[in-house]
């Protein structure tokens, strides 16, 4: 079992920069990939991205440039900085954690909304 906490979430105007953050408790030392998700109204969860045990990050396409994943081993947390935010990156952003095995955890979400 894997425990995630989120933080982070907030209304910020366009243009402006939000940090997300992950805690995860529990079973931490079986974890591989840490990754960002989001859902907009009316529309499916998709992925925003992802980074493995090694680093290796994967990102949206929408989301290049202006989000960076990263994550801190020692704090067990994983970080989402989103610089350059649009309207159209509000969403419910849920934390995800991938275990050896293949078993997966989600956080409880917390809302971003950019709007003027």
């Amino acid at each position: 079992q894997v425990q995630l906490v989120e933080s982070g979430g907030g209304l910020v105007q366009p243009g402006g920069s939000l940090r997300l953050s992950c805690a995860a408790s529990g079973n931490i030392l079986r974890i591989t990939v840490l990754g960002w998700y989001r859902q907009a109204p009316g529309k499916q969860r998709e992925l925003v991205a992802t980074i493995s045990s090694v680093g290796r990050t994967n990102y949206a396409e929408s989301v290049k440039g202006r989000f960076t994943i990263s994550r801190d081993n020692d704090k067990n947390t994983v970080y989402l900085q989103m610089n350059m935010l649009k309207p159209e990156d509000t969403a419910v952003y849920s934390c995800n954690v991938v275990l050896l095995g293949g078993s997966s955890y989600w956080g409880q979400g917390t809302q971003v909304t950019v709007s003027s």
